[in-house]
């Protein structure tokens, strides 16, 4: 009969040998289990779908762990068929195990027996599964801005291109204008008295005039306004032959006159002769147009009343004609702008903002040119060849000083005391106020 002491001994070591093969067998599968490496997280592909546009994919991946999952798996069903075994209950066959089931699903496109959802889908909590794609955003660059039309303005000359012109031939060539978003075309007369005609019937945009033929013809009634001022001292004047037998108005009674503005005719020398007591009517008048220096070298003339009293003295002594000049304010005639710029009443107010836009640009132009007379210039004998001329190269400098810094500024005071004078003179019937005759665009 075995001894009671040594079968309590014996219980003892076979327990401590039960425990410590369960030790061993936890420690072993806790090694397999934190020994798996994890694949990497799935990122989604983001793919450009065009050139410059960004898709963003906001679909959302659930990642899987593929060998912990086996582990796990594998030591469950060796687990069970121990059980199994001890029980004697175990199957004759086994039906293969087939680790990382789902996965395979996923990637092969074949239902491989995964639990599924009522509807056919995968559980959201499914290793691997996918989940509903969500809206996709798509981020293109923005189209370009179109820059805004053209503003086009057509400006009809008083004259052949000269220095007198220079601010509007400057900010045409330098692009001044078109930065403004302005389109200027500049015509010349086929006759000088053309272009404020041509304004008042709405045919071109704007004219280039003189301050009195704008009191002419706003006395007139016809629908113009001067909008801006590119010469501010006298153009006019009248030359006369330097041979020593006239020197003043006092003398002109019965002489060959010639003249090419209106103006002229019907106000600056009918001024200039009153104070003489000689009417208009005692004068020869000639209407010279553009000739005045043809005929004054075939002496058909004995003087010409002339918008060009910087140029033409020149031209003539190159002609081999010797002339002598009178300022028209040195005998009585009130200082007055040279060359100014002049709208349709009646279409002002569409062209307000086109025309501040001009005169800013003639203002810069302005500028520009004096700060560089000498690449001003060269900048109009390079791109106006016929202007390039040893007069105009003679009168640029004391032209220059001429032009208007600030071309919107208005001397209402000086148009005032013009019109005021020709109305006492009994050149003018009525007395328009000055905000008839002239504007300031450039006041708030």
């Amino acid at each position: 009969m075995p001894d009671p002491a040594q079968l309590k001994r014996l219980s003892v070591v076979v327990s401590s040998l039960t425990l410590l093969m369960a030790t061993l067998t936890a420690a072993a599968l806790m090694t397999r289990v934190t020994s798996a490496a994890a694949e990497p997280l799935a990122v989604p592909d983001l793919r450009q779908e065009e050139p410059n546009t960004r898709v963003l994919n906001t679909a959302v991946v659930v990642p899987e762990f593929p060998a912990l999952a086996a582990g796990i798996k594998e030591e469950a069903e060796e687990d069970s068929r121990k059980s199994r075994r001890e029980t004697g209950t175990e199957q004759v066959t086994e039906t293969t195990a087939q680790p990382n089931r789902a996965h395979a699903s996923d990637t092969s496109g074949q239902d491989t027996g995964a639990a599924r959802e009522p509807d056919g889908t995968a559980p959201p909590h499914q290793a691997g599964a996918v989940v509903e794609q969500g809206p996709m955003v798509t981020l293109t660059p923005p189209e370009p801005l179109e820059p805004p039309p053209f503003k086009t303005l057509e400006i009809m000359l008083d004259w052949y291109p000269g220095p007198q012109h220079a601010a509007l031939l400057i900010a045409q060539h330098k692009g001044m204008l078109e930065r403004r978003g302005l389109q200027v075309t500049l015509t010349t007369p086929a006759d000088p008295t053309l272009p404020t005609r041509l304004l008042a019937a709405g045919r071109i945009d704007l004219a280039v005039s003189r301050q009195p033929l704008l009191h002419l013809q706003v006395d007139r009634g016809l629908p113009l306004v001067r909008v801006g001022t590119l010469v501010d001292l006298p153009l006019a004047g009248l030359l006369l032959r330097d041979d020593g037998i006239m020197e003043s108005p006092a003398q002109l009674a019965g002489k060959r006159i010639g003249y090419s503005m209106e103006e002229s005719r019907e106000l600056l020398l009918p001024a200039l002769l009153k104070p003489h007591g000689i009417a208009i009517e005692e004068l020869e008048l000639v209407d010279v147009n553009f000739s005045a220096v043809i005929q004054m070298v075939d002496k058909r003339l004995d003087g010409v009343m002339t918008p060009q009293r910087l140029a033409l003295p020149r031209r003539l002594g190159d002609e081999g004609v010797a002339v002598r000049l009178l300022n028209l304010e040195e005998h009585g005639i009130p200082r007055h702008e040279g060359l100014i710029l002049v709208a349709n009443r009646n279409r002002l107010g569409a062209q307000k903002e086109s025309l501040r836009r001009l005169l800013e640009a003639l203002a810069e132009a302005t500028a520009w040119s004096l700060e560089y007379p000498e690449a001003a210039w060269a900048l109009l004998a390079a791109n106006e060849p016929t202007l390039d001329t040893p007069a105009n190269r003679d009168t640029w400098p004391a032209m220059l000083l001429r032009l208007s810094a600030r071309p919107a500024a208005l001397d209402q005071g000086g148009y005032t005391r013009f019109e005021a004078f020709l109305h006492e003179q009994g050149l003018l019937e009525t007395l328009t106020p000055v905000e008839k005759l002239a504007v300031d665009l450039g006041a708030p």
